[in-house]
C-alpha cells in the first residue's frame, strides 16, 4: 500500500446518550457522561495526527453533539461537518453507500454514526492484515465514543468488502465521570 494514495476512514460511534421521557429518538441528547467523553475523541485524533478534512455526521442530535465537541478540539483545523440523514439508523451496506459517494480529494475521512451500523461497517471493511487486536476489541464491543481507525488505497467509490486495513480501535474516555456539572 503505497503512503501517497493512503486514505484513512474514521468510523465513530456518537458518545452517551439520555433517555428523556416523551422525546423522539432522533432528539435524544447527550447525557453529562457524553459531554465529558465526545472531546477526548477529538483529542485523541489530535495526539495520534488523524485530522479528518472531511465529516460526514449522522442528522441525529446525539451525533451532531458528539461532532461539535470534536471539533472543538480539532480547532481551526476542523472542517465543516456535513449534515447527512441517511446515516441515521443505517445499516452497514447504507452507510457504505454514503461513503462511496464522497469525492477522492479526501483524505481523511470522520463519520459519526450509530449502533449497530458503525461496528458492521468496520467489521465488513477490515481486511485480513489488521490489526488483530484491533479487530477482536471492535468485534466483541463497540461501545459509545468508539473509534476505528481504517486505511485504504481505493478510490472512494470502490470501497467495500476487507478493502481497507483496520489500524486502530479506541475507545476514548474522560477521567472522571462523576461529580463535574457543565
Amino acid at each position: 500500500m503505497s503512503n501517497s494514495h493512503l486514505k484513512r476512514l474514521l468510523i465513530l460511534r456518537h458518545s452517551k446518550a439520555a433517555w428523556p421521557m416523551g422525546v423522539d429518538d432522533h432528539e435524544r441528547p447527550l447525557e453529562e457522561r457524553g459531554h465529558q467523553d465526545a472531546p477526548e475523541a477529538g483529542r485523541w485524533m489530535v495526539k495520534h495526527g488523524l485530522i479528518p478534512d472531511f465529516i460526514l455526521c449522522s442528522s441525529a442530535l446525539r451525533t451532531r453533539q458528539t461532532t461539535i465537541w470534536v471539533c472543538d478540539q480539532l480547532g481551526e483545523k476542523a472542517p465543516t461537518p456535513k449534515l447527512e440523514s441517511r446515516l441515521y439508523a443505517a445499516s452497514a451496506a447504507r452507510m457504505l453507500s454514503v461513503v462511496n459517494h464522497v469525492p477522492d480529494t479526501v483524505r481523511t475521512l470522520l463519520l459519526v454514526a450509530h449502533m449497530p451500523g458503525v461496528q458492521d461497517l468496520v467489521l465488513r471493511l477490515a481486511s485480513r492484515d489488521s490489526d488483530e487486536e484491533s479487530y477482536m476489541d471492535a468485534a466483541s464491543h463497540f461501545p459509545t465514543t468508539g473509534l476505528a481507525v481504517l486505511e485504504h488505497d481505493l478510490p472512494w467509490a470502490e470501497l467495500d468488502g476487507q478493502d481497507a486495513r483496520l489500524t486502530h480501535f479506541a475507545v476514548p474516555r474522560a477521567k472522571h465521570h462523576h461529580g463535574h456539572k457543565r
